[in-house]
């Protein structure tokens, strides 16, 4: 068993162990510690660190490869917190955004001496950050105030020491019966693209919105959902990132949407217990559940919307 096995097995087990489905709805403010420390409770201690000096093609490569979301940007020699990096940033750069002027201003359209520059040009500096001294409460309170999805954790000489995301939240009320609904909670206000968008049109609207996925609808049927680490792994895979950097990057970001559709729709009701919800997420191995209702898509539940359901 891997290391994201034994902590799922872990704090499963220490949840139903004190929240037996037969004892009734769980009470997330017992769960939610203010004591002093429990950040690293739940934190996943193993982080991968990348330092200022990797080329961004690198660092592409290591999120690809690890799977990850977001890697801290530390110091090789300290370790010491420097910078951010995620999915959405990386596709932002390769044609997404604003970050893509650097493509166009600092290197002239060159996009193979853009993509071997360092990851320190489009990395977030401004980091949000906690100690290792901090609560859970603390977590919550950070996750929704700065709307973000993960956040380093740091000892008192801004040394990386873990990094704890929403998804760690989504483990403590996995399979537990939570007396919240996915109704009370989903987004249902969800924009929506046609299978046929471009990639290109379907990245710039995640990163415009701040989205990081976008759900694809087809005679008002949903036929799946593309995220951001979806976007990143097209474009980084090895004959697109080729195009990219000969010069044919037009001819990838014109690809239809559809194309990066790579499993069936997972979806859940809207009087599913939080609890199962974040089960089947865990289990699936997904950010996200579209609920529908008769076929129809009703709302979508986010990793996001288990921090805010917890929080309150």
């Amino acid at each position: 068993m891997n290391n994201l096995g034994k902590k799922i097995t872990t704090v499963t087990k220490e949840v139903r162990g004190a929240y037996n489905r037969n004892m009734g709805p769980l009470d997330f403010k017992t769960r939610i510690s203010e004591h002093q420390g429990d950040v690293m409770s739940i934190a996943s201690r193993e982080v991968v660190t990348i330092p200022p000096t990797m080329p961004i093609i690198d660092a592409v490569k290591t999120m690809l490869n690890k799977g990850f979301r977001r890697i801290p940007v530390a110091d090789a020699g300290t370790n010491r917190l420097k910078g951010i990096v995620t999915s959405q940033d990386i596709v932002d750069f390769l044609g997404g955004g604003q970050r893509h002027l650097i493509v166009r201003n600092r290197f002239k359209g060159n996009l193979l001496a853009a993509v071997n520059a360092s990851i320190s040009e489009i990395m977030e500096e401004n980091v949000i950050s906690l100690n290792e001294k901090d609560s859970l409460k603390d977590v919550l309170s950070t996750m929704i105030k700065e709307n973000v999805g993960g956040i380093p954790i740091t000892d008192g000489d801004n040394r990386v020491k873990a990094i704890i995301s929403e998804r760690d939240f989504v483990f403590l009320v996995s399979g537990v019966i939570t007396g919240k609904t996915v109704g009370e909670y989903m987004s249902k206000n969800i924009v929506t693209a046609p299978p046929d968008m471009t990639v290109g049109t379907a990245a710039k609207s995640m990163i415009n919105n701040g989205f990081r996925r976008l759900p694809l609808i087809r005679d008002n049927v949903l036929v799946g959902i593309v995220t951001a680490s979806d976007v990143l792994r097209f474009l980084g895979s090895g004959e697109m990132f080729d195009r990219l950097v000969t010069g044919n990057a037009r001819e990838v970001f014109e690809v239809p949407i559809r194309t990066l559709i790579k499993r069936d729709v997972i979806f859940t009701g809207s009087d599913v217990d939080l609890g199962d919800a974040a089960a089947t997420m865990l289990e699936e191995k997904i950010g996200s559940l579209p609920v529908l209702e008769d076929g129809e898509l009703k709302g979508i539940i986010t990793e996001r919307d288990f921090v805010r359901a917890i929080a309150e």
